[in-house]
């Protein structure tokens, strides 16, 4: 089943992204307790972080993550011209091992990806899906040529995509758009559920999101959608 070319995809994918969110939510409950109070206990400032997204049709909405940088992180990136530079450089983000305001708690919390388990009540919202193109800041959206903008805010960013599949930070623009654009030209339950199932193993083996010294070489997943490498 396609979801691009048919309603009931849509709506069957709506409804697993639901099932799947509140399921999770409430099996997890314990972790996402326990999670919450390390926040709190372990360095000042709230528990969630929220950060401004593209998402559905370009309204922006609070992406919402387990705080992991210190309460004025924000700021930070601001007035520190080199860590702006590195976090513009290396395609809108900061790898955590060269992030001075990442927390000790912090760094866990990513290494284990539990800082992204909030984000499941986005989903609930309406604001993410399950599996989807990765949501990006406004700055991102000059890396996506021309109309291609457009197709790619056609649907609702996901938690889980193609370019995590691939491993994250190890792909930077202009490759990453042509990944992300790629799953929206073949986007289907199948697909999805081949994303999942590859990102089964980076969940248990808690797998860092970058490896800033190394590229990841391409995928079997990702080569079988990039018509160059056929």
């Amino acid at each position: 089943m396609e979801f691009q070319s048919s309603s009931v995809g849509a709506v069957t994918k709506r409804l697993f992204d639901i099932l799947i969110a509140t399921s999770s939510l409430v099996l997890l409950s314990p972790v996402v307790f326990l999670v919450a109070l390390g926040v709190k206990l372990t360095s000042p400032g709230p528990v969630l972080f929220n950060h401004t997204r593209v998402g559905l049709g370009r309204k922006p909405f609070g992406c919402l993550k387990f705080r992991t940088m210190v309460k004025d992180a924000e700021e930070w990136l601001q007035r520190d011209t080199h860590l702006n530079s590195v976090y513009r450089e290396n395609g809108f983000k900061v790898p955590t091992r060269a992030d001075p305001r990442v927390t000790t708690f912090g760094q866990i919390l990513r290494r284990t990806h539990l800082d992204e388990l909030p984000q499941l009540i986005n989903v609930i919202k309406g604001d993410l899906s399950i599996v989807g193109p990765r949501p990006i800041v406004s700055e991102e959206l000059d890396c996506f040529p021309g109309s291609d903008v457009d197709r790619l805010l056609s649907v609702r960013p996901g938690i889980f995509g193609l370019w995590t599949a691939m491993g994250r930070d190890r792909v930077n623009y202009p490759e990453r758009a042509h990944v992300e654009l790629s799953y929206l030209d073949h986007r289907s339950v199948l697909l999805d559920l081949a994303i999942l199932f590859r990102h089964v193993p980076v969940l248990l083996r808690g797998q860092p999101n970058e490896s800033p010294a190394t590229k990841s070489k391409p995928s079997r997943l990702s080569n079988s959608l990039n018509p160059r490498s056929k």
